[in-house]
């Protein structure tokens, strides 16, 4: 439950939402199975989430230029809060001991 809460870290550190499932499993992926399980899947899911929200964020800014990148920022806006959502969730899935996949997610850690 802690690797997918502590993305929640993000609202707080600067890269948090990576730094706080990526420790997390590092320290205790060797201890308990299901950390491994669930940090890889928290990461790999926060990495994704970073690059939607960094490409869409780029785009937006380019497209600025001619006027319609004010049409992304609320779909970049959605990214994030998604990952908040489907973080919340996730950690509630793990907390009842339940494995959960995250949609859309890259398996960037294996």
């Amino acid at each position: 439950m802690l690797c997918h809460l502590s993305a929640l870290a993000g609202f707080v550190i600067p890269f948090g939402h990576i730094l706080g499932p990526l420790i997390v499993w590092q320290i205790k992926k060797n201890e308990f199975p299901s950390v491994d399980i669930h940090g890889k899947a928290s990461l790999n899911f926060q990495i994704t989430v970073t690059i939607a929200v960094f490409v869409g964020g780029f785009a937006a800014a380019i497209l600025a230029f001619i006027g319609i990148g004010f049409l992304l920022i609320p779909l970049v806006m959605l990214v994030g809060l998604a990952g908040l959502i489907l973080a919340i969730i996730a950690g509630i899935k793990a907390s009842n001991g339940e494995d959960y996949k995250y949609p859309w997610s890259l398996e960037l850690v294996k």
